[in-house]
């Protein structure tokens, strides 16, 4: 079967002098926006061709289906398949999540306080909502502070224009409430009456927060807050007292917070502090002392690179009210802030590793909670009680598979409450994780997270699959995974890069990896392949890549930079066409990121800099690894015809024989599949393309 040519039908534009050639242009649907709500409006030629993609690729990796299938056995062996997590207390009743055998789909648990996993019983059965769709994913559920009402966000076709449905645990069934094209936040009034959430515009940007009240009609609620400025984004919180629902709009660096009394929800909501450019913060509620606890880089003279925690009185909380309470420490970047009747929880990383700090708010001492292993993650949990001692964080790291604990911050002490379970059998100690440490092209130390099995040799014979992604301060965690082990039990050193445009080494190792500094980014990654090669860990043209989203645009990049490094890369919804989307500012992230890559409509300068790196603009007639990229028909974030127009050019000028293949999925969106199993069939999938490039990378393939 020869590969999919499309036609090629030059369209040009021209931006401050620059013209911008693209042959591809055509397989952007003008009518893209209907078809994030319905895939079947896509236009035919369009379809046509994404769809000959999809049989080519089965068709070149139909040799691999046996191998795909045995991958996914193990990977569903390493399943709990009727899991359930440690139910939290919240009034008289505590509540969880669990499956049973052969369920995609979570079940909503509640039972007693205090009581075991399997002594919940049903609420909500999300298998059953899944039911007759062609797609179902529950993104978030909200309970009322009383116990009798559960809003559910759900997604029926990846597109992420959410709908809620609003349950009655009394009655167990559901209101005839109906919210539609909803954002994944939703905050409830005190008495459980009123439901805030925040609708999305056209363009796919949350831009009102609304007040619904139960048994009334979606037209009939009041718009509480208009966000009118295109680059910023609105969210929703509720404090941990349960006294306040907070609005946030915020762009990638800076915030504006309001406040609405839960008991007054008819109020206005009150600002905290107006925005300023560069200033971000976060607001907790310290009920017990009647003030407002933030979370800022702001300082009264320059900027607290790493965070720091001020209080605010109620009264008056703008910044000329704000004390510090824990000051900046440079290296210690302040990631999360929980807050107690008698405590403050912080989540910090330092030297690329996460720890939690714990302070008595009564006297000020503190107390610091750390692991051993060379490289691990921690996640504190959100408080649904405030008037508690215990903190539960979760443990894990790249050899130990997910521990919860609870932590009494009076005695000290913790207890474990779960252990992840691999039913397959899993023995820690037959894997090695190391930290290792690459210096960049600028003397910069680039941590790297290293996993692989005791008897893998470290010779340069061992395959070596690296994953990055570097963008919008996201750091990849050094975390447990199931579906990892396949390929690390087959002979591969699996790899993190924690490069810069991410946040593992502070918040300056973020600022040194965007816009005017992007460079950096992919240079790091660079750097971490050839320090593998260095220390002999693998050799040349033996390393695969991985990465989604930006972490695509990392890879594309990259390969344009320095191809022959690499055996194969995946690139799953890869941000590849960077320079046209951040062009395109009817897209629903274009504005918004504007701070975080440039502004090329506005500036020459920044349009220069994204041509210089973006994926789409440099494709060259040289050899590339193999490539496999996928994309979702409903993806708001990475448009389809995002890796789709990369990989119709790829193949045009790329002067090997390497595979250039893509997976589309026509009814998902940005994630994929739902469903716990069909994760797994999409993370086989992937594998088993890689595992095929290593079994012989010179095998002619079309």
């Amino acid at each position: 079967m020869q590969p999919p040519h499309p036609v090629q039908i030059l369209h040009e534009e021209t931006h401050h002098g620059f013209v911008k050639s693209d042959e591809y242009h055509w397989l952007r649907d003008d009518n893209w926006q209907q078809v994030m709500h319905n895939p079947s409006v896509l236009n035919a030629d369009i379809r046509a061709h994404i769809e000959a993609e999809n049989v080519y690729t089965q068709h070149v990796l139909a040799s691999a289906e046996d191998l795909r299938q045995k991958l996914f056995d193990e990977m569903r062996g390493r399943v709990e398949e009727n899991a359930a997590t440690v139910p939290v207390n919240a009034g008289a009743y505590a509540w969880n999540t669990r499956y049973r055998v052969d369920d995609e789909h979570p079940l909503i648990c509640r039972g007693p306080r205090d009581c075991h996993p399997d002594e919940t019983d049903i609420i909500v059965d999300c298998n059953a909502l899944a039911d007759g769709q062609a797609y179902f994913k529950l993104i978030t559920s909200e309970k009322s502070e009383d116990n009798k009402r559960l809003a559910l966000a759900m997604d029926f076709s990846g597109g992420e224009f959410l709908t809620i449905r609003i349950f009655d645990t009394v009655t167990r069934d559901f209101l005839s409430d109906r919210l539609e094209r909803a954002a994944d936040a939703m905050a409830w009034s005190a008495d459980g009456h009123t439901l805030f959430y925040i609708l999305l515009d056209d363009n796919h940007r949350p831009y009102q927060v609304m007040r619904h009240q139960l048994g009334q009609a979606q037209s009939d609620d009041i718009c509480v807050y208009e966000e009118n400025d295109a680059g910023f984004f609105l969210s929703l919180d509720t404090s941990a007292s349960g006294r306040f629902i907070i609005i946030y709009a915020h762009d990638h660096e800076t915030t504006e917070s309001r406040l609405i009394d839960t008991h007054a929800p008819d109020d206005s909501p009150i600002c905290v502090a107006p925005r300023k450019t560069g200033v971000q913060y976060t607001v907790e509620d310290d009920a017990a002392r009647n003030q407002l606890i933030i979370l800022t880089n702001w300082q009264e003279h320059g900027r607290a690179d790493d965070f720091q925690i001020v209080t605010a009185p109620l009264a008056k909380p703008t910044q000329e009210q704000w004390q510090t309470l824990v000051p900046h420490q440079e290296g210690h970047l302040i990631l999360a802030l929980n807050s107690y009747n008698d405590h403050l929880v912080m989540l910090i990383r330092a030297n690329a590793l996460p720890y939690i700090k714990i302070i008595n708010m009564s006297d000020g001492q503190a107390q610091n909670i750390a692991f051993d292993e060379a490289a691990y993650d921690l996640v504190l949990h959100a408080n649904a009680e405030y008037q508690s001692d215990i903190l539960r964080f979760t443990y894990s790291s790249m050899t130990t598979p997910a521990e919860v604990y609870d932590y009494d911050m009076i005695a000290n002490t913790r207890k474990l409450r779960r252990s992840q379970i691999i039913p397959s059998g899993h023995d820690p100690h037959d894997y090695v994780t190391e930290r290792l440490w690459a210096t960049g092209h600028d003397g910069a130390q680039i941590p790297i997270s290293v996993v692989y099995h005791k008897e893998t040799a470290t010779d340069g014979t061992a395959p070596v699959l690296l994953y990055g992604y570097g963008s919008y301060g996201i750091t990849l965690p050094a975390t447990f995974s199931n579906s990892r082990l396949s390929l690390v039990q087959r002979g591969f050193i699996y790899a993190i890069a924690h490069i810069r445009g991410g946040k593992a080494c502070g918040y300056k190792w973020f600022e040194q990896g965007r816009r005017a500094q992007k460079q950096n980014t992919f240079k790091d990654f660079i750097a971490t392949a050839e320090h593998l090669i260095d220390i002999g860990y693998v050799r040349k043209g033996n390393i695969s890549i991985h990465g989604g989203s930006a972490g695509g645009l990392l890879l594309g990049a990259c390969m344009n930079m320095a191809p022959d490094l690499f055996c194969a890369a995946v690139a799953e919804v890869p941000f590849v066409d960077t320079l046209t989307t951040m062009l395109d500012d009817s897209l629903p992230l274009t504005p918004p990121e504007w701070p975080e890559w440039g502004n090329p409509k506005a500036s020459a300068t920044d349009y220069q800099t994204i041509a210089a790196y973006a994926p789409y603009e440099n494709v060259g007639q040289h050899a590339y690894p193999h490539i496999l990229a996928t994309g979702g028909l409903t993806d708001p974030r990475v448009t389809y015809w995002e890796p789709a127009k990369w990989v119709a050019r790829l193949r045009d000028r790329r002067t090997d024989d390497g595979m250039t293949l893509l997976k589309t999925e026509m009814e998902a969106g940005h994630g994929g599949q739902a469903g716990r199993f069909n994760q797994l069939k999409e993370d086989a999938f992937i594998y088993s393309f890689i595992l095929h490039c290593h079994s012989d990378r010179t095998e002619n393939n079309g």
